[in-house]
C-alpha cells in the first residue's frame, strides 16, 4: 500500500510539473495534478476514494484555484438528484418483486436449450439494464443465472460472463441504463429520444454480434446445458424456480414505474410545449415519481433515502465532477483540446477515433464515470471545431460503455457479479479466464460503433 501511494504522489507532481514546462499556469497544472490524484486513487485504492476527492476539492478551493460557486455549478447536482430519484423508485420495484417477475415471465419458455438459454439471459440483461441501471439489472441477473445453473448442474462462470456482457452493452442503450448517459445527456443537449433512436439501434447490433461471438465461444458449456437440460428437464424447473404473482403492491409500483418512463420518453417535446428549459422533465420526473413513493409508503420513505440511495458513490460523483470542472474553469481542458484538434488536424473524424479508443481502453482499466467526467470538459473545449461535435459524445458513451467487457474490473456490473460469484460459489475469477472473451467482445463492439459513427450521417 505505502509503495502505490508513493507512486500516487510522484505521478501526480510529476504531471503537474510536467504541465508547468509546457507552459500552462500554476493553477492549471494544480488541476491537473489534484485530478490525476483522485483518478490514480480511485485505481489503486477503490476503497478511500471518496476520501480523495474530499481532500483534492479543498485542496483547489484553498489554494482559489476554483471558487465556491463554480464547484457547485461543476458538481453536476441536476445528475445527482436525478439518480436519487431513480435509485429509491428502483427501491420500491426491489421491494415489490418485480425484478423475480419480470425474469420469470421471460425465462417460461418451451423447449428450452442451451443456445436459447444464452439468448434469452442476454438479452433480459441488455433490456434490463436500459430501464434500470446496470448494477440493479446485474444482481437480478446474477441470481437467477446462479439458481438455473445449480439446477442443472453446469458450470455458472460463462453464464455470468454472457450476462454481465449483455448488461454492459445494453446499459449504452438509454440515458437511464449507466450513470454516464444521464450525464452526457445533461452536457451535450441530448434527449430521451435521441438516445432511442440513435443509441438504442446500434446498441441492440452490438449486442446480437455479441451474443453470436459467445455461443461460438462457450459452445462447449451450451453443449453441455442442452445434455442435462434433457436429462432433467427444464419447464418444471422454470416454473419452481421463480414464481411471484403480480400483486395489487407490484401493480402499483410498475404504474409509478411506468409514469416515470412515460414523461422521461416525452421529456424533449413536454419541455418545448410548455416553454421550459431543456431537460426539466427528464431530471425532475424521477423527483416528482419518488416524492410521490414516499408520501405513499411513508413508513419506508426514510428507508428508501438511507439504503437504497447510494450516497457514497453519489458524493464522489459529485466531487469527482467538480474537479474535473476545475480543469476547463483553469483553461486546461483548452490546452489539451487544443493539442489533440492539432494532432487530428482539425478532423471531427479522426477525433472521433481517438475519443472511442481512448474512452474505451481506459474504461477498461478504470471506472468509466471517473473517465467520462474527464473526458466532458475536453469535448466541450472543440468549440473552435466548425462540425458538430455529435460524434465525440456518441463515442464517449460507447466507449465507457462497451470498454467495461475488455477486463473483469471493467464495470461496476463486472465488480459486483464476480463479487456475488465469489461469495455464493466460491469461484474466484482469474484475469486470464474472462481477458481472451473481453477483449474480442470489447475490440469488435467498438470496431461497429467506430464504423457507424464514421459512415452513418444520422450520428453527425
Amino acid at each position: 500500500m505505502i509503495k502505490k501511494f508513493i507512486l500516487l504522489i510522484a505521478v501526480s507532481l510529476g504531471l503537474g510539473l510536467m504541465a508547468r514546462r509546457i507552459g500552462l499556469s500554476p493553477h492549471q497544472a494544480l488541476a491537473i495534478a489534484i485530478f490525476s490524484a483522485s483518478v490514480l486513487g480511485t485505481l489503486f485504492f477503490w476503497d478511500f476514494r471518496l476520501g480523495f476527492v474530499f481532500i483534492g476539492t479543498s485542496i483547489l478551493l484553498i489554494t482559489r484555484t476554483i471558487d465556491l460557486e463554480n464547484v457547485i455549478k461543476f458538481a453536476s447536482l441536476e445528475v445527482i438528484l436525478f439518480l436519487v430519484g431513480m435509485m429509491v423508485i428502483v427501491g420500491l420495484l426491489k421491494e415489490a418483486g418485480f425484478f423475480a417477475w419480470i425474469v420469470q415471465l421471460i425465462l417460461r419458455v418451451r423447449n428450452l436449450t442451451g443456445r436459447k438459454f444464452v439468448i434469452i439471459i442476454a438479452f433480459v440483461s441488455a433490456i434490463l439494464s436500459t430501464m434500470t441501471s446496470e448494477v440493479v439489472s446485474i444482481i437480478f441477473m446474477v441470481a437467477a443465472v446462479l439458481e438455473i445453473s445449480d439446477y442443472f448442474e453446469v458450470d455458472p462462470v460463462p453464464f455470468i460472463i454472457i450476462t454481465i456482457m449483455a448488461t454492459n452493452i445494453g446499459s449504452a442503450a438509454t440515458v437511464l441504463g449507466n450513470p454516464i448517459g444521464i450525464l452526457i445527456a445533461s452536457k451535450s443537449g441530448f434527449t430521451f429520444e435521441d438516445f432511442i433512436v440513435k443509441a438504442f439501434p446500434l446498441s441492440m447490433i452490438c449486442l446480437a454480434v455479441t451474443v453470436l461471438l459467445l455461443l461460438i465461444w462457450y459452445r462447449k458449456a451450451i453443449k453441455q446445458m442442452d445434455e442435462h437440460i434433457k436429462k432433467l428437464g427444464a419447464n418444471e424447473m422454470l416454473v419452481k424456480l421463480i414464481s411471484v404473482p403480480p400483486d395489487k403492491e407490484l401493480k402499483i409500483a410498475l404504474a409509478v414505474f411506468g409514469v416515470t418512463l412515460f414523461f422521461i420518453s416525452l421529456h424533449h417535446r413536454l419541455e418545448l410545449l410548455w416553454g421550459l428549459e431543456p431537460n426539466t422533465i427528464l431530471l425532475t420526473m424521477p423527483l416528482l415519481s419518488s416524492g410521490a413513493v414516499m408520501i405513499w409508503k411513508w413508513r419506508r420513505a426514510r428507508e428508501y433515502i438511507e439504503k437504497d440511495v447510494e450516497w457514497w458513490t453519489l458524493l464522489f460523483f459529485m466531487l469527482l465532477f467538480a474537479q474535473a470542472g476545475a480543469l476547463k474553469f483553469t483553461g486546461a481542458t483548452d490546452v489539451l483540446a487544443g493539442r489533440l484538434s492539432g494532432s487530428a488536424n482539425n478532423s471531427v473524424f479522426a477525433l472521433t477515433g481517438i475519443v472511442l479508443w481512448i474512452s474505451s481502453i481506459g474504461s477498461s482499466l478504470l471506472d468509466n464515470v471517473v473517465l467520462v467526467a474527464a473526458f466532458i470538459p475536453v469535448i466541450q473545449s472543440f468549440h473552435s471545431l466548425s462540425s458538430s461535435l455529435h460524434p465525440l459524445w456518441w463515442a464517449l458513451l460507447f466507449g465507457g460503455c462497451f470498454g467495461g467487457n475488455i477486463t473483469l474490473v471493467g464495470s461496476t456490473a463486472n465488480i459486483v457479479a464476480l463479487g456475488i460469484l465469489e461469495k455464493e460459489k466460491n469461484i474466484r475469477m482469474t484475469f486470464f479466464r474472462w481477458f481472451g472473451v473481453g477483449i474480442t467482445v470489447g475490440i469488435v463492439t467498438t470496431v461497429i460503433v467506430w464504423m457507424a459513427l464514421l459512415f452513418m450521417p444520422i450520428y453527425r
